[in-house]
């Protein structure tokens, strides 16, 4: 059995929230099958308007979780600049996140 990370996104009205979840299973795609359960279960817990989106990404670890380990990896390519990179997938101004 190997670790897995598994990104995924929930619809809620006009917010997305990324998860990552972790999962230890036989194979990547029973770590998906049981992330996209999990976040089917979420939903509906929380209710409407929530829905699950279909992209989920997973990540194999190289070893089990521990202190400090990487739980997920995912390279994209661009031409933008890093400063404009951040800006456009992560620091766009409307997430909800400490400021400290």
């Amino acid at each position: 059995m190997d670790w897995f990370a598994v990104r995924h996104v929930i619809e809620n009205d006009s917010s997305f929230e990324e998860r990552i979840t972790l999962w230890e299973a036989a194979s990547e795609d029973e770590a998906i099958s049981r992330a996209e359960e999990e976040a089917r279960a979420y939903v509906s817990v929380l209710g409407d308007p929530m829905k699950v989106l279909g992209l989920f990404q997973s990540y194999r670890l190289s070893d089990p979780p521990r202190d400090g380990c990487e739980v997920f990896s995912l390279i994209r390519r661009s031409s933008l600049p890093s400063e404009g990179y951040l800006a456009t997938f992560f620091g766009t101004g409307d997430e909800f996140q400490r400021t400290e």
